[in-house]
């Protein structure tokens, strides 16, 4: 919300299990601000994070007008752990997250929307 306030703020967003609804209440969405946003944004969400669907990211992502990108971490929940309620990572989670951010920062379309 804030660099939808305070353009230029970040050079690009990691946004790790971003809370698009509150559990079970998918019609409480958290995006209004989505269509403001100038940085582009890399998503990492697990695949069972009551959170949000992975489809609901995807039509949310929609709404950010500079690049996005998603991965998908499949089995995680909202911690991005193992399942629904744990935080265990799967060994390589943080890396992959990493490895996966820096690619998208790294192309070419990155450098021409800053």
């Amino acid at each position: 919300m804030l660099a939808a306030e305070e353009p230029g703020l970040a050079d690009a967003l990691l946004l790790l299990s971003y809370p698009l609804h509150p559990p079970g209440r998918p019609a409480q969405l958290r995006s209004s601000h989505f269509p403001r946003l100038v940085t582009p944004a890399f998503f990492a969400h697990g695949s069972v994070d009551p959170f949000a669907t992975i489809d609901e990211l995807e039509v949310a992502r929609r709404l950010i007008p500079p690049p996005t990108a998603l991965l998908v971490v499949e089995g995680a929940g909202h911690g991005l752990g193992r399942g629904r309620r744990t935080s265990d990572l799967a060994t390589g989670t943080v890396e992959r997250i990493v490895d996966a951010f820096l690619g998208f920062m790294a192309e070419p379309r990155m450098r021409e929307s800053s």
